[in-house]
């Protein structure tokens, strides 16, 4: 089920590993091998998860990448869908030609 307006990711970072282990944001990217102002920027919105962040992550803190990418897209579709003029896409397909139970082939 989609969330409501899901929290920047970086927000999870940290509450829930810079946070417990009193670490600071310097401390952290020193860690993840980042500089600083790379993790203040996804910490505070600015910046998203990207893939190499989120195996850093996942080495770092226990996790796995494919959380942390699983909660910027989560972030990232809500904000496409809700805060982002939409342009008017040419349909170039007719529905009927895509059963729902049969994925796309892209």
């Amino acid at each position: 089920m989609p969330m409501h307006n899901p929290p920047h990711p970086g927000g999870s970072i940290k509450d829930l590993c810079l946070e417990p282990l009193g670490l600071t944001i310097k401390q952290a990217a020193e860690g993840l091998c980042v500089s600083p102002r790379v993790l203040s920027n996804i910490i505070h919105g600015k910046a998203s998860i990207t893939a190499d962040m989120a195996i850093r992550l996942a080495e770092a803190f226990g996790s796995t990448a494919d959380s942390w990418l699983g909660i910027q897209h989560d972030y990232d579709m809500w904000q496409a869908r809700h805060n982002t003029p939409r342009p008017k896409v040419t349909q170039f397909y007719k529905p009927q030609e895509w059963p729902e139970d049969e994925p796309v082939a892209v």
